[in-house]
């Protein structure tokens, strides 16, 4: 029988949770987050993780400077602010599609109300989505799904509770992370990919050199690192030489030229022509493929939650099982797929409403379990929000509704779900840290709806605003996914999709479950770009290392989980700070790349020192139970 796992906080024991400090700290960095993100992600198609910048300002404010010894409420501060980060991710991946059209002459420009409301919807949804799955892929995937940034968040808070080595290894990392991100992307004095080319291969190896990505494939393990890399394998060494072999001087849709120049200009080009397409259809299969085979365990779950009504209220129910009631969280979600339909600000008919119930809850169960592999910044929710662009676009065109009403409605519906879909894995990610720490899930549930309505709030204002200073789709703000997103829509209401690629996708998908292989984390190693699951690959090789020195115990009260731990924090505060750094238009001075020559060897030797530093501290002496 499987040991009940004992939270840091027994149940039994009542701290402070949500209180006045947590709730109004959480809100500023939800908007403060949210807004760094937008721009962040509009610029390069990127965001990053704001729980555990959030569980570290917390933790500095309220133990340090307020003295006050309360690590559930330094997690709520968190919860709360890193909604922030999530709603942004999931609004700016597609929403800026509306402004592009605006821009063309197609539409008229979305009003800051329509923004707001659809934000709002997508996020609320995703939270109540979760609600039901708590049980299913927190509590009884527990020791299954490493959730890394969840639980790195958890050993950042536990540093800071137990002080001495344990905390000396997290601000070791911080520290680390933080100098290393400040070089590469503040004073860009090293750049953050080190690629070769191999032109007898007729491709190119690539890593990048932040130490986060090190700590995802360390935190994540062997395993799964391996799965990722053997995706990126696949895509980089069999399927780019295959099309730059076969293609030659034909010129293949969705390219505007052959396949010969664009592999002139690298074999990214490929891969953003072609390889994205055949991941994002594996990606689509193998989440179809992974919620029909937890589709059991979600139901049954489910069904828990709603006999959990007739004992409602019961006194005997633990603090740290305590969910929001069922009876209102069904109620929440009716409320809103009604207002999504009535809502003239949100321009979506019935059969949208129908489509974003159906498929908003499905990619909330694929996300939710998604980022428990592989972190809530390599959750490839923009792979997800292709397949629900195609699915709605499809439904839409089939039932008439084409031209711009359809095109708005395609987008809208992306919009909420691929909002779901970020909110509900930020959820997971936050109630798998209160559930290392031992805190209520009923009072996170209702931080994150708090969370959410702040970030909602500020999101529209900070997309036009965003819109107004550089304009969506220029060199300043790319918006790669929403551009993306544009031009499935306006491929699928022309005809004229590569469907020939995303079945090659789906199939391959298909074929790797079939040997008994998980094909979610290779589908999600097929559809990053190689340079990310190689660095996640170097992290997941120094756990094995570290495994096979210290034979089958694990590292969760390791030095190697506590530093990088520590790098991914400390990563991920400075990549706030310089993305608030360059709204205000500073980082432009920092930039030294015109005066000091980079290359391969610096971030080459960058990427080892790290590799070196994980390997250290994992390699140190375990710290007793």
């Amino acid at each position: 029988m499987k040991e009940q796992f004992k939270p840091y906080i027994p149940a039994d024991k009542v701290t402070p949770e949500m209180t006045p400090t947590s709730i109004i700290m959480g809100l500023l960095l939800a908007i403060i987050f949210g807004a760094a993100n937008a721009y962040l992600g509009l610029r390069v198609g990127m965001t990053v993780s704001a729980s555990i910048p959030a569980a570290v300002i917390s933790m500095a404010v309220i133990r340090v400077i307020m003295k006050k010894d309360s690590i559930l409420e330094s997690n709520m501060v968190q919860t709360i602010g890193s909604a922030g980060e999530s709603l942004a991710a999931g609004a700016i991946f597609t929403m800026p599609a509306l402004f592009i059209w605006a821009k063309e002459g197609v539409m008229e420009t979305p009003s800051l109300v329509t923004i707001t409301v659809i934000a709002l919807f997508g996020g609320l949804l995703g939270v109540f989505f979760m609600v039901p799955l708590r049980s299913a892929l927190i509590v009884q995937e527990h020791g299954v799904l490493p959730y890394p940034e969840g639980t790195a968040c958890a050993e950042v808070l536990l540093a800071g509770e137990e002080g001495g080595s344990s905390a000396k290894s997290v601000f070791l990392g911080m520290g680390m992370g933080a100098a290393i991100k400040f070089v590469v992307d503040g004073l860009c004095a090293i750049q953050s990919v080190f690629t070769i080319k191999l032109e007898s291969l007729k491709t190119e190896f690539s890593a990048e050199v932040y130490p986060a990505l090190v700590s995802v494939g360390y935190i994540c393990g062997p395993r799964i690192s391996a799965y990722m890399f053997a995706g990126g394998i696949l895509g980089w060494f069999v399927l780019i030489p295959a099309i730059v072999t076969f293609g030659g001087d034909i010129v293949m849709y969705p390219a505007d030229v052959s396949v010969a120049e664009l592999y002139a200009a690298g074999a990214a080009a490929i891969w953003s022509k072609y390889i994205k397409y055949i991941g994002a259809g594996a990606v689509a299969s193998a989440g179809i493929i992974s919620l029909i085979k937890t589709l059991p365990l979600i139901v049954r779950t489910f069904m828990d939650s709603i006999k959990s009504i007739k004992t409602a209220g019961s006194t005997s129910t633990e603090r740290t099982a305590l969910d929001m009631d069922i009876r209102v969280v069904l109620g929440a979600i009716a409320l809103l797929i009604l207002a999504i339909w009535l809502v003239p600000a949100v321009p979506v008919t019935l059969l949208g409403a129908i489509i974003i119930v159906v498929f908003g809850f499905f990619f909330s169960a694929v996300s939710s379990r998604m980022v428990g592999l592989v972190g809530s910044s390599n959750n490839p929710v923009s792979g997800m929000t292709i397949a629900t662009i195609l699915i709605a676009t499809i439904c839409l065109k089939v039932m008439g509704d084409t031209g711009v009403h359809g095109m708005q409605g395609a987008i809208a519906i992306g919009s909420v779900i691929c909002i779901a879909a970020c909110m509900a894995g930020d959820t997971s990610q936050d109630l798998k840290t209160g559930y290392i720490l031992g805190a209520t899930p009923k009072k996170q549930q209702i931080g994150e709806i708090i969370g959410t309505v702040a970030a909602a709030l500020a999101i529209g204002s900070v997309m036009v605003l965003l819109d107004s200073a550089y304009g969506f789709g220029s060199d300043m703000l790319a918006a790669p996914q929403a551009t993306m997103m544009k031009m499935i829509i306006e491929g699928v209401m022309d005809g004229n999709l590569p469907w020939t690629l995303i079945f090659i996708g789906a199939f391959i998908s298909i074929t790797i479950e079939i040997l008994g292989i998980g094909a979610l984390p290779v589908s999600i190693g097929l559809y990053l770009p190689l340079e990310l699951s190689s660095t996640i690959m170097l992290g997941g090789l120094i756990r094995k290392f570290a495994e096979k020195k210290f034979g089958e115990q694990k590292d969760e009260a390791g030095k190697g989980i506590l530093f990088c731990s520590g790098l991914i924090a400390g990563e991920g505060i400075v990549g706030v700070l310089l993305a608030i750094l360059t709204v205000a238009r500073v980082t432009d001075a920092m930039n030294l790349s015109s005066v000091i020559p980079t290359g391969n060897a610096p971030a080459f030797i960058l990427i080892a020192l790290v590799g070196a530093a994980v390997y250290k501290s994992a390699m140190g002496k375990k710290n007793e139970k």
